[in-house]
């Protein structure tokens, strides 16, 4: 997506890298509409240490040494940590034997870092979309510490919540269910500041896929990142025994490049924080009427956001497909 001027647009990811955090940091990184100024780390999927050491890895296999990355949450704001090895591997990216990163994490940390992208972006004239794909530790620590920074983001796109659909619990969906009161901070400061959120969640999560037909076309192109994309999309195909995998994370990135291929509604969204069953999940409020709010004692939620319930898989798929493998 880029302006009338046909400038890139500013991205931050704020990732826990896993396998599909790791497609969504090649598409941000590769494609030319994109200008991927930062990732940050958190705990999530995997250890804070195995989350810097999959980033690092997958940007150095990007050829992208200038992106900085932020080393930020070891834990959520209240909870343990709750790790997902047994979908992502255990290094936390597909077990892939990848040899150890020659970059370095900046000294900055994650959220000194997000500061100073945001701020910059804003003082050029080119605000940043910060894109989480993990809990929202660092983003909310974010919102809280620098709330002048957070204020001059330009969208917020959260890969996380689900307004039917779940997998960390019956109720919750893993990002939020990790660190739910992070993820209430976002939404609560989003709406403080007047920054557009729009959520990817589980409803159409699962939707844009490749095939283990695409993993021979990208291991046949030969470079580093056609084989760490199709060693992660055979990984997270022999992890499920399927003949097809999500792109998952990117989905939310690709998302950025053909939202038509999206369709949202704007929808009152909160996080249950206190429910012994429902801990974690996105009350998305999907009423269509607006009758008297005086018989609801919840009242409708302070934040409206850009839900994602359909989606075209296929067109995202194949925008993953043509930047990682340098397809035509």
């Amino acid at each position: 997506m880029s302006d009338a001027h046909g400038t890139r647009t500013p991205v931050v990811l704020d990732c826990d890298t896993g396998v599909d955090d790791a497609c969504a940091i090649l598409l941000a990184a590769l494609h030319p509409r994109l200008d991927l100024r930062a990732v940050t780390c958190v705990a999530g999927n995997a250890s804070l240490a195995d989350v810097v050491r999959n980033t690092l890895t997958v940007l150095q296999t990007a050829a992208r040494p200038d992106v900085p990355v932020g080393v930020g949450a070891r834990a959520p704001l209240l909870e343990k940590p709750f790790e997902a090895r047994h979908v992502h591997g255990a290094d936390g990216m597909g077990d892939l034997r990848m040899p150890p990163s020659r970059l370095s994490p900046d000294p900055r940390h994650a959220v000194e870092l997000l500061r100073d992208v945001i701020d910059a972006g804003a003082e050029e004239g080119n605000r940043v979309t910060l894109v989480p794909t993990a809990p929202q530790t660092n983003v909310a620590l974010l919102a809280r510490t620098y709330p002048e920074s957070f204020a001059r983001l330009g969208r917020v796109l959260f890969m996380g919540g689900g307004a039917r659909v779940s997998n960390a619990t019956a109720a919750a969906e893993f990002n939020v269910f990790h660190d739910p009161e992070a993820a209430a901070i976002v939404l609560d400061a989003c709406a403080e500041h007047d920054v557009p959120v729009g959520m990817y969640g589980l409803d159409v999560f699962y939707v844009p896929t490749v095939t283990r037909r695409d993993v021979a076309r990208l291991r046949a192109v030969g470079s580093p990142v056609a084989s760490l994309a199709s060693g992660l999309v055979e990984f997270a195909c022999d992890r499920f025994r399927s003949e097809e995998a999500t792109i998952g994370d990117a989905g939310a990135v690709a998302m950025l490049l053909r939202p038509e291929a999206v369709g949202t509604q704007r929808l009152p969204v909160r996080v249950e924080l206190a429910g012994t069953w429902t801990r974690g999940r996105t009350i998305v409020d999907l009423r269509d009427w607006s009758g008297d709010m005086a018989h609801d004692p919840h009242g409708l939620a302070a934040t409206q956001v850009d839900v994602a319930l359909t989606v075209d898989g296929p067109a995202l798929a194949d925008e993953w497909l043509r930047t990682v493998g340098g397809f035509a």
